[in-house]
Formats: structure tokens, sequence, C-alpha cells
């Protein structure tokens, strides 16, 4: 372990796996303790949200954190956020820049306004025990995905290494990342949402500009407003507020 890896939060590195969810998934249900990292250097059935299809080039990141967690759902949810802003904040700490960096509701991490890593939650529940998280990351360190490899209107991908010129190692990645993880986790169990809330407004993009959000077959443009204090997205379309708690964002 590196010297400065946080207390209480178990560390493995593989090879090679399916999907590091799937791994998490596994390992769950015998897991002894927690919260443990999952670090593949190699995936061979990685997926983003809704099942689509995630592209693992050699040299990317690709961790999921299991996360033991007995609170509500609407609760577990904002992990996205605690996530995104670990990621946001490892990326700085590496580059030693902030300006090229920001975050896209609900899940996105920019880089020059292009998508360089995803967040993807998803529900543990062992047969016996406490019920828990696992929170996959992707983060294009080295390649970014071929443009066909993305689905259509999706935002362009790009590489740490294209954009900025920091060449690092996904076990580096990982060693920072958990750092900053561990802060923001602590800050919420401590503080609530409202101070992540504040942070993740703060690194936000396109706030009160206007974006789309489609919720299943509807679309709606609006002006982005902010996070509500459920991390709903609050949009003014035609002097109308909205609160929507998922969808597809586009800029």
């Amino acid at each position: 372990m590196p010297d400065d890896w946080p207390d209480g939060y178990g560390r493995v590195v593989l090879a090679e796996v399916d999907s590091t969810l799937d791994e998490a998934r596994r390992r769950y249900s015998t897991l002894q303790e927690g919260p443990i990292w999952l670090l593949a250097l190699n995936q061979t059935k990685a997926r983003g949200r809704r099942g689509r299809p995630w592209a693992h080039p050699r040299g990317n990141f690709a961790a999921t954190l299991i996360l033991p967690l007995a609170e509500r759902a609407d609760t577990i949810a904002l992990r996205s956020f605690v996530t995104a802003l670990a990621v946001h904040d490892a990326f700085v700490t590496l580059t030693g820049r902030t300006d090229p960096f920001s975050l896209k509701w609900p899940n996105d991490v920019l880089l020059n306004g292009s998508k360089v890593a995803g967040i993807l939650l998803e529900s543990l529940a062992p047969n016996a025990g406490m019920p828990g998280l696992a929170i996959g990351i992707g983060v294009n360190l080295a390649e970014a995905p071929a443009p066909q490899d993305v689905e259509p209107q999706a935002l362009r991908p790009v590489a740490l290494a294209q954009e900025t010129g920091a060449l690092v190692r996904p076990e580096e990645f990982l060693n920072v990342l958990a750092v900053h993880y561990a802060t923001h986790e602590a800050t919420m169990r401590s503080l609530g949402f409202g101070p992540i809330r504040d942070a993740w407004l703060a690194r936000a993009s396109h706030l009160g500009q206007t974006i789309t959000a489609r919720v299943g077959t509807e679309t709606l443009t609006g002006v982005f407003e902010t996070l509500d204090e459920r991390g709903h997205l609050v949009l003014t379309c035609e002097g109308r507020r909205h609160a929507i708690p998922a969808a597809d964002v586009f800029f």
C-alpha cells in the first residue's frame, strides 16, 4: 500500500477481469471487510450506463469501489457526486491545473469540454448482511475510444495524455483518487450532501447556460439553474422549473 493510502480502504489490482463491476458483485457476497478498491489493468467486457459497452484501451483506468452502505436509496445515489468530485480533484492533483476540468451532470468528468471520465453506480444486495454500492469509474488516461465506439450525440471522448501531456499510470491514478474519495466520503457522512453539492456546483459545466435533457421520449431544453438537495437537475424551461432525477444531458 502507498504510504498515504486512506485508512479503512482495501486495494486489489487485477491483471485482467471481465468487468470490475461484475467482479465487485462476485466478491461482495463473501466480503469480510470493506470498503475496497478493485483496479483492473485490462477489462474484456467493460460496460457503461444502461449496459452500453465501454471501451478500455490499454493504459486507461478502470476501477470499482465496493462500498458497504446501509442508507436510503436516494442518499446512496448521491455518491455519484462524491465520486465525481474525487475524480476531478485527482486530475487537479496530478496535472497541477484546474482550468480544463469540469463536471457534467449526472456522472461525467470533462476535460476541455470533452468526456475524459465516466461513473456508474450499481447496488449490491447480498442474501445476508449490509447492502452496498459498487462505484465503477472509467478514465481515459492514455487513449480515447474511437468515435464509433461511443453512442450518437455523446460528447467527444478525449484522453488525459493527449490533452494535457500528463502520463499517468492506472495505479498512480488510483492512489491519488482513493485519497480524494476518502476525504469527500468523510464529508458526506459527517456533514451531509450540502457541502458536496456546493463543491460540485463550483465545478459544474454549463451552469446558468442552456442545455437539453432527454428523459425517456421527452426532451426538455432550458437553463441549467442548479442542483436541488436530492441531486436532481433543476432546469428552467419557458418560465417553469423542472427537477429532473435522471436524464441524458446534451450541450
